[in-house]
């Protein structure tokens, strides 16, 4: 009877047992509990309030200058010297156009010039004897002259008739007529020779548009060589083939100049607060996941993208709805970058990008709001007011 007493106690003295234990965790999840939401709310409450420093976007591209390849002149391509995305440097020949009748203008204003210099000499010629006739002339008027004087004197005194006047008054008025004449010629002579007779041929209006045409001619010749205006990397010259003809200013090809490249970053209107120019730029590139390239904030768009657009935004309508615009900025490229990318084509786009840091978090913000008057940084930064770091694809 003693044995099942026994195992009794002991099977009611076991759960006394377990209590406190079981007391004791549960108080230790309570705390768990309690703990953890408050150590994640203050944590987010911390970050909240030294946050605000920086400000990210990824659209964002790589840009370059692209010039559109074209010809000054018309005519069937004979070679094409370049091929698909080849690189090049400024004066590189590209392609060829048919120079044949390009060389045949130019003989022809050649020989234009030649007849206009000839033309000149012609015209000084003529001035020449229009000097020549007008002294003649002068001198046989001097001599009627003398003979009517004569002759009206003895007319005077008696000695001779009136009748006999009549002859020399008409020998003087035909003078005086040919000393008119010879003054229109060499008037006329003059004004040939641009109404200056001491002239030099080569200064003759005639010939300056001669010799302009000739130039013209000569630099149309050149221009069936076509060359590249800059350094970069060709495109689109696989629709350039041999016997094709093209037409004077049409666009054949692109060209980017590898040397000039910024990038364009599109940031919301809600994030541009405090953005300046002259700030400092991290930049990192899609293609190049390890590559971090430099640069600085060079300007700040004047306009939204829409407003840009081919059909801007009309919001003077009844359907209006509130979009955050996108403003432009661009940065430019620092030419101490100590690594450079194979290449780093128009278009790519920036993976990541942490705008710009300010001195201020929002909690110094909110000290500021509560009565300081003015702010000033416990540690002052070494760089601009804002600092700016990006990363550009």
């Amino acid at each position: 009877m003693n044995a099942p007493l026994k195992k009794d106690i002991e099977a009611t003295a076991e759960p006394l047992k377990a209590g406190p234990k079981a007391k004791k965790r549960g108080g230790r999840r309570t705390a768990l509990m309690i703990a953890v939401p408050l150590l994640l709310a203050g944590g987010g409450v911390y970050v909240w309030l030294t946050g605000g420093r920086y400000i990210d976007t990824d659209n964002a591209y790589v840009q370059q200058v692209k010039v559109s390849l074209s010809a000054d002149v018309g005519g069937r391509v004979i070679e094409v010297d370049v091929h698909e995305n080849q690189k090049v440097a400024a004066g590189d020949v590209l392609f060829r156009i048919d120079p044949e009748p390009y060389r045949i203008a130019l003989e022809q204003a050649e020989a234009g010039l030649a007849a206009a210099r000839a033309n000149v000499e012609q015209l000084r010629v003529g001035y020449g004897t229009a000097q020549a006739k007008l002294d003649s002339a002068d001198l046989a008027l001097n001599l009627r002259q003398r003979e009517y004087d004569r002759r009206k004197s003895s007319v005077d005194q008696g000695i001779s008739a009136t009748a006999s006047l009549d002859d020399v008054a008409l020998s003087l008025q035909t003078a005086n007529s040919s000393v008119a004449l010879a003054k229109q010629e060499l008037a006329a002579a003059t004004a040939a020779l641009a109404g200056n007779p001491d002239i030099k041929t080569d200064d003759h209006p005639a010939v300056r548009t001669a010799i302009a045409l000739r130039d013209n001619a000569q630099r149309n010749l050149e221009k069936t060589t076509v060359r590249a205006p800059a350094g970069g990397i060709v495109s689109q010259m696989a629709s350039l083939n041999v016997g094709q003809f093209v037409a004077t200013g049409s666009t054949i090809a692109s060209l980017i100049k590898s040397t000039d490249t910024w990038i364009d970053a599109n940031f919301k209107e809600t994030q541009i607060e405090g953005l300046v120019a002259g700030l400092p730029v991290d930049i990192g590139v899609d293609a190049y996941p390890g590559l971090a390239l430099h640069g600085t904030v060079d300007s700040i768009g004047a306009a939204t993208g829409s407003q840009f657009a081919l059909i801007p935004a009309q919001n003077a309508t009844g359907n209006w709805v509130k979009v955050t615009q996108r403003i432009t900025v661009r940065v430019k490229l620092d030419d101490n970058n100590q690594t450079e990318p194979a290449r780093v084509a128009v278009g790519y786009e920036r993976h990541r990008s942490r705008r710009y840091r300010q001195d201020h978090s929002r909690k110094d913000a909110l000290i500021q709001q509560e009565g300081a008057s003015t702010w000033l940084p416990a540690k002052p930064f070494q760089h601009p007011p804002l600092w700016w770091r990006t990363r550009v694809c």
